[in-house]
Formats: C-alpha cells, sequence, structure tokens
C-alpha cells in the first residue's frame, strides 16, 4: 500500500465542505485509507493506493482533476509520502 497526500489551502471550512462534495462522487469501497485533517490554513488529505504507480497515475487523471473542479477544490499540492509499513486505529469512519 501506497501514502500519498492532496494539500488544499484556503479557508478551511469552505474546503471541508468541498472535501465532502468531493467524496461524495467516490463509492466509499474505492478507498482502502482515507484521512482528511483540518488545520488554520487548509486540509490536508492522506490518501492510500494499492501502488505508488496507482497514486501517480490517479492523482495525475483528468478524472481527479474534473472531480476536485467540480467539489469546487483548488488545485492541490501533491506529494508521494511513502509505502506504509502498518497502518492501525480506533474508531476510524467518522
Amino acid at each position: 500500500m501506497f501514502l500519498g497526500s492532496y494539500s488544499f489551502e484556503g479557508d478551511p471550512t469552505e474546503l471541508v465542505a468541498a472535501y465532502e462534495r468531493l467524496m461524495a462522487q467516490f463509492p466509499p469501497e474505492s478507498t482502502d485509507l482515507h484521512v482528511c485533517v483540518v488545520h488554520d490554513d487548509g486540509i490536508l488529505v492522506l490518501d492510500a493506493c494499492p501502488s505508488r504507480a496507482v497514486f501517480e497515475q490517479f492523482s495525475q487523471s483528468p478524472q481527479f482533476r474534473d472531480a476536485v473542479a467540480t467539489a469546487g477544490l483548488p488545485s492541490p499540492r501533491v506529494d508521494l509520502v511513502g509505502e506504509v509499513h502498518a497502518a492501525r486505529g480506533r474508531g476510524i469512519g467518522r
């Protein structure tokens, strides 16, 4: 599993609403691990894919760019985080 991130800068309240619109475009079963973190200057989305190649292909795809624009999000900064060694969580699914 490979983890990448999308950084969206702007008003966190507006970005969270747009993020919710973005996620409504994708079926829940299409994500392996997906985390949205709110901070003072925007949001950071951590997204896991089966491999680095899959993450790179999806994050650069017209489908993703169109979904981001349709949701009203600005273009994100995309970063390659790395291979996931382990993931744990309690109460995930909020």
